[in-house]
Parts: C-alpha cells; structure tokens; sequence
C-alpha cells in the first residue's frame, strides 16, 4: 500500500515498534531497523521503539486510544494494532491486530479520495 499510495495520493504509514508484548522487539532501534528492512522490505517510516501502555505510554498512542477506543477498553492487547488518521490529523478508525492491512484499503481510498 505504501508503494502504491505514498506519493500518488499521500498515504505515510507510521511504524512504532514496541517490546511491551512477549518482549517481541527487545533490539536496539538500528537493529529493529534491519530486521524489518531486511526481512520485510519496508521503506515508510519506522520510529523508535516506544510504550503505548500504562503511565509511561507514548503521548501520541495516549491520544490515538482516547479517540478510538478498543473493543474491551482503551487498551493495546497486542503488536500491529493499527490506526487510519484523516488528513486533518484526527483518527477515524481502529483496527485490530489480527486485521489484514489490505482490510483497511477500503477506508484508505475513501479518505484519499481516491
């Protein structure tokens, strides 16, 4: 999606990795890097490593959940929950973990305009 949105319509997909699930990401920033680069072949953005639990949560997951909360709660259950923002800034729909990204393309050419 990102080699096919990015610049024709402006689609930027955030990743921020995080070792709060069965310490799943426990490498350095550079070597989380080359593992998703290497393996996967990403090229869109990739933070460092943050927290979107509890108190020392990221203040952007903080925000993200509050507007699109979780089926039980605000909560992040586990890696890959994904989040569709607007081009205006405001997050507009949540995915689950388990959720394909290409189940969000529907919701990504509507707020495209495609």
């Amino acid at each position: 999606m990102h080699d096919q949105f990015a610049e024709s319509g402006g689609l930027r997909i955030l990743c921020f990795p995080c070792n709060q699930f069965g310490s799943q990401e426990p490498g350095s920033d550079a070597e989380v890097k080359e593992f998703v680069q290497g393996k996967y072949g990403v090229n869109f953005d990739l933070f460092s490593k943050i927290k979107v639990n509890g108190k020392d949560a990221d203040p952007l997951w903080k925000y993200l959940k509050s507007k699109q909360g979780g089926t039980l709660g605000d909560l992040i259950k586990w890696n890959f929950s994904k989040f569709l923002i607007d081009k205006n800034g405001q997050p507009v729909q949540r995915y689950s973990t388990t959720d394909h990204p290409f189940a969000m393309l529907p919701d990504i050419e509507k707020y495209l305009q495609l």
